[in-house]
Parts: C-alpha cells; sequence; structure tokens
C-alpha cells in the first residue's frame, strides 16, 4: 500500500483528516499534516505520532524523524472537499500557467464545480481548472 493511502485510511480511522504528507529527499524526515473540525492539540499530535510510529514498524516504512503537525492558519488547499469546506474563504493561488497574464492571486473562494474552481477576485469571478491550480493556501485571519 502507498504511505498516503495508508495515512488516509488509518488517520480517517482515527478521526482525523490526512492533509498533507512530506518527506524530505533521502526520506529521513516524515512530516504529516492532519486537521479535525474542533482543531489539533499537541495530544492530539502525540497520540497520532505513537500510533504511526507502532503502524510503520508493523509496515516496514524507514524514516528517521517523524513531525506531526496541525495545519496552521495558512492551512493548504488540495483537495475537492477542501475547495467545498472552505467556500467563502479568503486564500492565495498560485496557477501552473498565466492567466490574464499573471500566475497569482488573492481572492474569495467561491465553489468548484466539475474541475474548475470560481475565485472572486476584486469582484470578478475567475474560472479556473483544477489541473492548473498549483497551489492554495487560505489567508490567515489575525
Amino acid at each position: 500500500m502507498e504511505l498516503y493511502e495508508l495515512l488516509e485510511s488509518t488517520l480517517t480511522g482515527m478521526g482525523y483528516e490526512l492533509v498533507e504528507v512530506e518527506r524530505s529527499a533521502r526520506g529521513k524526515l516524515l512530516r504529516i499534516f492532519i486537521d479535525k473540525p474542533s482543531g489539533i492539540s499537541v495530544e492530539d499530535c502525540v497520540a497520532v505520532s505513537h500510533h504511526l510510529s507502532r503502524l510503520f514498524t508493523v509496515e516496514n516504512i524507514v524514516y528517521d524523524r517523524l513531525e506531526i503537525s496541525s495545519p496552521g492558519l495558512d492551512r493548504s488547499l488540495r483537495k475537492t472537499s477542501d475547495f467545498i469546506r472552505f467556500a467563502g474563504e479568503l486564500v492565495m493561488l498560485k496557477l501552473r500557467v498565466t492567466l490574464k497574464g499573471q500566475r497569482n492571486f488573492i481572492g474569495t473562494l467561491r465553489k468548484v464545480d466539475d474541475g474548475v474552481l470560481k475565485l472572486e477576485v476584486n469582484g470578478e469571478t475567475l474560472d479556473l481548472e483544477l489541473n492548473n491550480i498549483e497551489k492554495v493556501r487560505l489567508v490567515p485571519k489575525l
């Protein structure tokens, strides 16, 4: 089983959402970002870390350091379910291919439909193909 699939099924079973997985070039550092509707506490990170340490031993997944973290205020959005959940929020978005001469946009996430994300920028709604989106992050509310 691929690492991402293993983590997703395991964390879902524990009541968490897998947000992102980062692995260093040599695979020594494994950083996993988790979330849940009520937010992530230090105790959540400890519980997940202990569980995954045992799971990785059984599954023979090699790493030197394991970090479990919340996605933070500037959470990365990747899945269609993320775009649905955070509709109405302000996001920073980077495209792979330019649109109207630019790749970076800040706007309000309106909705996602049939592989197209609707982003409102300065009163104008842009239709952005999901496969053209490189990165999307929430703009933190302070």
